[in-house]
């Protein structure tokens, strides 16, 4: 509004007479407006070195053994829990899509998933001996 007011002073000899004052006035905060959000946004824009710093690129050694590691892991998991688990992380099939595909209820789909995830952790986790489910008398 100050800004306005500033250069609507400055330029006073600029308005006719007779004309809508308010009109003028508001041209003047819009054009005021759009050049500080122009000083803005020029202020913000950085300018583009001839040189741009190398990228990092990570080391491919450690993913073949995860790869390695999670492929071993899969492979001694049981078979029905493999394939839910395949299934659905692997081909982004939805439970039921799952359960439709292996002909068995979509409950059966979601507790031999968590089965086989829980177990994939433990295993990957290097406790593969280990359970994490109680026996209850």
């Amino acid at each position: 509004m100050q800004d306005t007011l500033e250069r609507a002073w400055i330029k006073l000899h600029l308005w006719r007479s007779g004309s809508d004052l308010r009109a003028w006035l508001f041209t003047i905060m819009h054009n005021v407006h759009v050049n500080q959000v122009r000083s803005r946004s020029l202020a913000m824009t950085l300018p583009l070195d001839d040189e741009l710093p190398d990228a990092p690129v990570r080391a491919t050694q450690a993913d073949m053994l995860e790869v390695r590691d999670i492929d071993s892991a899969l492979k001694r998991l049981p078979t029905e829990q493999r394939a839910v688990l395949l299934l659905v992380a692997l081909e982004h099939m939805s439970y039921q899509e799952t359960a439709d595909t292996l002909e068995i209820p979509i409950g059966t789909v979601m507790s031999r998933l968590a089965r086989a995830r829980e177990r994939l952790r433990t295993m990957l986790a290097g406790e593969a001996g280990t359970s994490s489910l109680k026996v209850v008398k």
